[in-house]
């Protein structure tokens, strides 16, 4: 165990143990007499017997590790144990984290300092795990009280765990601990009055990856923002790894892609993220993922066990997974046994052999599974009867066994479906057969070649099953990939597509659940059903399937079906293709259900709006590429040709490139191995065309290339009749290109690519996740700028930052709030502008940080009347041109447009009475305040003209989209013409008011305060006598009372000095007199006309202002100003 740091003299010590290893910084010692024979002679004899007179709780274990530095007497005890096995690992775990990591130092009280930290931080994760099984454990409270005065974070941030770690600065480590919560990495070092404080939220990562070199043995990557940060000394690397990777991408999916998680009630709250949950989760998605589980199922326990396997006689070492509605096991002994065993299936659970711990789970295709050596094997029994027992109600007892018969494996819900709805019109009628069976039908009297080679495959399955077993229990083994790769025969490949999937249990659990999807969906019209609609009939049409009704309405239920059950994807592109293949061989139900395994859990992400999954998978390939195939990425200059061109491989498998006869091996590879498949395949092709890839000059040569190759792969074994078959059609006009037998090609692949392996793909989809959202997310970035660069004079990189800065006030609003407007608001599927926008009380956050005004008394009011003028569409939310453009006027634009701004802030639809609301506040507001006033709607001269204009523009996101409208809102957008000053309605007595209010606290402050006040005061006198002698020309007749005290303003001109209490009573008296007439106003050009005369208005407002100053402290205050709200 690690011991607390303590001087240790060895003067006297050396007779007491004996050294047996040492090397520069550490001395491993044995205490005398231990171990030794004979008892290590006198010595030895009286250092046991002192040490078996002490008591127990004195008693000096008989190992130890010293840390000492060159020329120093002084020794520090820093680890000690009972056996030679627990010395040893303390000591080899320094030898491999710590001593290369010493060299760096430059002097012996850095070195000291820095072992002494970080044992001292092992020692305090060590004892972590004792408390974090308690309900209220004390040390974590310690660490949350440091996390919380360290970071400053809002108190919603929930900290999940924390770690002793070391953090490079360059080349110097800082030992401190990393803090991981729900949005944040956090890490914090104070060693010799050095402080290290470092925050990056988990939507800035763009990649997190373990790495390690010449001084760092092992350490985790970060990086953000185009900065590397390296962690490194973990005392349990692999969990701090995993815990981190799961928090970045479920920060990233909850803020960028929140359409996948909206029914995770986990993700949906952050507040409800543990570490044990998290962990559980991890467990969790692996185990169903691995075994094509629906999603809902929990690891629920493991158990290490073994298998007897009947057929090869013999026990196999693994693992028992057992979750709510399955009981699953994996070798991990090579021999690649596995089982799936549903509860719906067991019809008994007894206790084998007791002297070998043994439980046997009977089931209903009458085998027997019989587990040994398990652990608390007589509970685990107890618990499984109480699981069959549960399981095997009413409603669950169907028979879902997949037989190689046809007819008897539906349930008897879904056959009574069709006979009701078979009088209605035949669209609605859910076909019971497969395609395949209806177009193809198999004479068994003449049998050709192939036909008998087809025979052969199928007795091959058969015996297969008798020996392993049939249906949803079978046993998986070497022997099944092996007959996989050789193509699975047409009579069975349906059903076995439906068992390897997985979609057999999601069939079995939803009994009826897609006659009841054809009869709600089919009549609705959506965006998605116009698509479908118009690719019906590009969907293999040289298939005489699809030539006719029967094969066309199916494709058309399943896909309408499928658009109805899942909305967020509705329909995408090539759905189409792949759904064809499946009802070729697969009756209509269950093409539904392979498309629903397909879609939802072996390809996830891939058929959304951005087909994340895809390029995610690319990338991973791209990864593949560069480790196996070397040459072919020195040779590409751009690695995004592969990118470019594999797209179609992943979205239909292949199967828009090969030939159909042959694609359908592919495809039965693909339900059998998932995507690792499909990534074998793609090697193999890569290679197998090396030679000419590597002569290409262009992408163009190379794609033709690969396409001549497709063009050129057969399927010899195929029964096919030579009509469907697309390879024979080209067989004589490409006789140059060898051909290339796709069974040959998938076996190639298999054992060239053997050592690709599940784990690991799914760790490069996790590391490769991260790294595609933020491409995608930077190139939303670029588009918005480049927009919005073209409408204001900002530079280049002032706008990215101010970009930046909307954006995270964005997601402040997301990181805490469970119900986020803004973040429901957030759809990737919008145009570039509209994908991030702010409300009002986010609005008021970036104006005080960013606005030049921002020092105003009623800044509140400012921000909130900005907001109402930009937000046109009255959805109460603005996009990032809107507030770009604003910010640019504040600072960029001229003294006109400056106080055009100011203007049209104080007259509808921008400006609200605000201040009687809340007087004993002052100008500030409230957010409930300010959500509600920048809700109110205000008349305003064209209010019916924008309301025409809103019911006739598209919606966004909804329904069918009109094109036409989207067209023509486009044209008038380009056809708008600047503003004319003329065009702005007049300004009443009340806006007038709080408008010279606005200019009074506006200059308050300023050195030129004395003389921006006399101004105020002269201009307002000016304009109110323009006003009455305009008045008076034209209604002569009838008498007007001179505003008096209005008048005698100019002679009461407020001092630098005087207090403020004064310029407020001259507002008031003149408020008053104003109140009395109710037909004063002011027209934009009488009032610009009138400030123009001032030299020190002018000044004022061409005064220019630096906005890099105000970004910076922006940057650092943005998070601190979300926590004081």
């Amino acid at each position: 165990m690690w011991l607390k740091p303590e001087e240790v003299l060895l003067k006297n010590a050396l007779k007491l143990w004996v050294q047996e290893r040492s090397n520069q910084y550490f001395v491993l010692q044995r205490r005398r007499g231990y171990g030794e024979e004979g008892g290590g002679g006198l010595a030895g004899l009286l250092v046991g017997t002192l040490d078996a007179v002490l008591d127990s709780t004195s008693k000096v274990a008989p190992f130890r590790i010293l840390h000492q530095t060159p020329d120093s007497q002084v020794y520090w005890s820093i680890a000690c144990g009972s056996s030679r096995e627990e010395i040893t690992e303390h000591w080899d775990w320094l030898e491999h984290n710590v001593m290369k990591t010493l060299s760096v130092f430059d002097s012996n009280e850095d070195i000291t300092s820095f072992v002494q930290g970080k044992i001292r931080g092992l020692i305090a994760e060590e004892g972590k795990g004792s408390f974090v099984k308690e309900d209220d454990p004390e040390k974590f409270r310690e660490g949350l009280m440091k996390f919380e005065k360290c970071f400053g974070l809002p108190e919603q941030e929930k900290l999940v765990t924390y770690y002793s770690c070391s953090y490079w600065k360059g080349r110097v480590p800082c030992q401190g601990w990393l803090y991981l919560s729900t949005n944040f990495l956090s890490f914090y070092s104070f060693l010799l009055g050095a402080e290290i404080k470092l925050t990056i939220s988990w939507d800035e990562i763009s990649k997190l990856e373990k790495t390690s070199n010449v001084i760092l043995t092992e350490s985790i990557h970060v990086c953000s923002r185009g900065e590397d940060h390296y962690f490194s000394m973990f005392l349990h690397i692999s969990e701090t790894f995993l815990l981190m990777e799961q928090l970045a991408n479920y920060a990233v999916r909850r803020l960028f892609d929140k359409e996948t998680f909206e029914n995770d009630l986990v993700l949906h709250d952050p507040l409800q993220i543990t570490k044990r949950g998290l962990e559980s989760r991890a467990h969790s998605e692996q185990f169903s993922a691995f075994f094509r589980l629906p999603k809902e199922e929990t690891l629920k326990e493991v158990h290490e066990c073994f298998l007897w396997v009947p057929f090869s006689h013999y026990n196999t070492h693994g693992k028992m997974c057992i979750s709510e509605n399955y009981i699953c096991f994996a070798s991990q002994d090579g021999s690649l046994c596995s089982v799936i065993i549903p509860l719906r299936e067991v019809t008994g659970v007894d206790k084998a052999d007791p002297a070998n711990r043994g439980v046997s789970i009977s089931t209903k295709g009458k085998t027997a599974f019989r587990f040994t050596e398990v652990r608390d094997f007589e509970q685990l029994v107890a618990k499984l009867r109480m699981k069959c027992n549960a399981t095997s109600s009413p409603q669950h007892i169907i028979n879902t066994e997949v037989a190689a018969s046809s007819a008897s494996d539906s349930p008897k819900d879904f056959d009574a479906g069709p006979s009701k709805m078979g009088q209605r019109d035949n669209s609605k009628t859910v076909s019971t057969e497969a395609l395949m069976t209806v177009y193809h039908p198999q004479d068994a009297e003449n049998l050709d070649s192939k036909m008998l080679k087809e025979k052969m495959k199928e007795q091959s399955w058969n015996i297969l099953f008798v020996e392993r077993g049939h249906g949803v229990s079978m046993f998986r083994t070497k022997k099944t990939r092996d007959l996989v790769v050789r193509g699975i025969p047409e009579a069975l490949r349906g059903e076995l597509w439906l068992l390897f999937s997985g979609a057999v249990n999601d069939m079995a659990s939803n009994p009826g659940y897609y006659t009841e999807l054809v009869e709600k969906s089919l009549g609705t019209c959506t965006l998605a059903t116009d698509e479908i609609e118009r690719d019906l009939r590009r969907s293999l049409p040289e298939h005489p399937a699809f030539q006719s009704d029967t094969g066309i309405s199916a494709l058309r239920r399943v896909l309408t079906a499928y658009a109805y059950r899942n909305p967020q994807i509705g329909y995408c592109q090539a759905m189409n293709i792949l759904t064809s293949v499946l009802l070729l061989y697969a009756k209509e139900e269950e093409a539904f259900w392979l498309l629903v395994a397909v879609c939802e859990r072996m390809l996830p992400d891939y058929f959304n709006r951005r087909i994340i999954g895809a390029l995610v998978d690319q990338a991973v390939f791209e990864e593949l590429i560069r480790v196996h195939l070397p040459q072919l990425t020195d040779h590409m200059t751009d690695m995004t040709f592969f990118s470019s061109v594999s797209l179609s491989w992943f979205l239909t498998l292949f199967i828009s490139v090969l030939p159909i006869e042959s694609a359908v091996n592919v495809v039965d590879c693909f339900f059998y191995d998932g995507i690792k498949a499909i990534l074998q395949l793609g090697l193999a092709v890569l290679e197998y065309n090396m030679e000419k890839l590597l002569t290409c000059k262009d992408d163009a040569e190379a794609v033709t290339v690969l396409n001549r190759f497709f063009d050129s792969v057969t399927n010899k074994d195929s029964p096919l009749p030579p009509a469907v078959q697309q390879g024979s059609n080209l067989s004589d006009a490409k006789s140059d290109h060898p051909k290339v037998d796709i069974t040959d090609l998938i076996r190639e692949s298999n054992e060239r690519y053997d050592d690709i392996r599940y784990e690991d793909v799914e760790s490069m989809r996790c590391r490769n996740r991260l790294y595609v959202i933020q491409t995608l997310e930077a190139t939303t970035k670029q588009n918005v700028l480049r927009v919005v660069s073209q409408d204001v004079k900002f530079s280049p990189s002032d706008l990215e930052e101010l970009y930046e800065l909307f954006k995270k006030e964005h997601f402040l609003s997301c990181y805490w709030n469970v119900n986020s407007p803004v973040l429901q608001h957030h759809d990737a599927s919008l145009p570039y502008l509209d994908q991030y926008r702010i409300d009002c009380q986010q609005f008021r956050v970036l104006c005080h940080l960013l606005s030049p005004w921002s020092h105003c008394a009623n800044r509140d009011s400012l921000a909130l009347w900005t907001f109402r003028l930009l937000d046109e569409s009255s959805d109460c939310l603005i996009n990032f041109k809107q507030f770009a453009c604003v910010l640019d006027t504040m600072y960029n634009g001229s003294f006109t447009d400056k106080l055009k701004l100011l203007f049209k802030l104080h007259i509808p639809p921008a400006f609200t009475e605000v201040e009687s609301l809340s007087p004993s506040k002052g100008g500030d507001l409230s957010k409930e305040e300010l959500i509600h006033f920048s809700q109110l709607s205000v008349a305003s001269v064209g209010d019916s003209l924008e309301s025409d204009s809103l019911k006739s523009s598209p919606e966004k996101g909804k329904g069918k989209v009109d094109i036409q409208a989207y067209l023509k809102q486009w044209q008038d957008e380009l056809l708008k013409k600047e503003e004319n000053i003329k065009d702005l309605p007049r300004m009443n007595q009340s806006q007038f008011i709080q408008f010279s209010k606005t200019l009074y606290n506006l200059f308050h402050g300023d050195p030129e305060e004395e003389l921006l006040y006399r101004a105020i005061a002269v201009v307002t006198s000016l304009l109110l006598k323009m006003e009455e002698v305009g008045r008076r020309l034209q209604s002569p007749t009838s008498p007007v009372k001179s505003p008096v005290a209005v008048m005698e303003v100019p002679a009461e001109i407020p001092r630098k000095a005087q207090d403020e209490s004064s310029s407020e009573q001259t507002e008031g008296s003149r408020a008053q007199s104003l109140r009395g007439n109710q037909e004063w106003s002011f027209a934009f050009e009488q009032i610009l006309a009138s400030l123009l005369n001032e030299p020190a208005f002018v000044r004022f407002f061409e005064k220019p202002h630096d906005i890099k100053v105000k970004i910076e402290s922006a940057k650092n205050l943005q998070l601190k100003a979300r926590t004081r709200m």
